[in-house]
């Protein structure tokens, strides 16, 4: 199964979750990310968290959904609605879900206080894509409503 993430800038939270995605899935699974307008960098501030947590970015760039190498299965936004941002609306077939989570890159304070707006977001993610990896996904990709329903209660959860 593929996943896209996505998001407006490609640059911290669906290049996160792409790399949580890639380094827990199973080989059948596979994650890209993409951007509506991407920033054209991956944030520092990704690359040093996911480097802290042992996960390799060789590989991952900020880009658009205009290129992308393959049809996605499933299409999880990421744009945080409370913050007011306006996710990309993806309109090739594809079962979509949104999993909001707040833009780390739009947090302030001290440096300390931005790296955990990082952590946060990272440990949102993952505790999504842990469930998502959970379900029985070769089963459920033959029943596409209930997939959505559990794609749908795992956008909920959080830390």
């Amino acid at each position: 199964m593929n996943i896209l993430f996505l998001c407006t800038g490609n640059s911290c939270r669906s290049i996160i979750a792409e790399a949580i995605f890639n380094t827990l899935a199973s080989p059948e699974h596979h994650a890209i990310s993409a951007g509506s307008q991407p920033k054209g960098f991956i944030h520092p501030r990704s690359l040093a968290l996911l480097s802290r947590k042992g996960i390799s970015t060789e590989g991952y760039s900020s880009k658009s959904w205009d290129s992308l190498p393959y049809t996605p299965d499933i299409v999880i936004t990421v744009c945080g609605n409370a913050a007011g941002e306006v996710c990309p609306a993806y309109l090739a077939p594809a079962i979509r879900a949104h999993w909001g989570v707040d833009d780390p890159d739009k947090a302030t304070g001290s440096d300390a206080e931005i790296d955990r707006a990082f952590e946060t977001t990272y440990n949102i993610l993952k505790i999504r894509i842990q469930a998502l990896l959970a379900l029985p996904l070769a089963e459920l990709k033959g029943d596409p409503i209930q997939l959505q329903v559990e794609l749908d209660h795992i956008g909920t959860l959080t830390i």
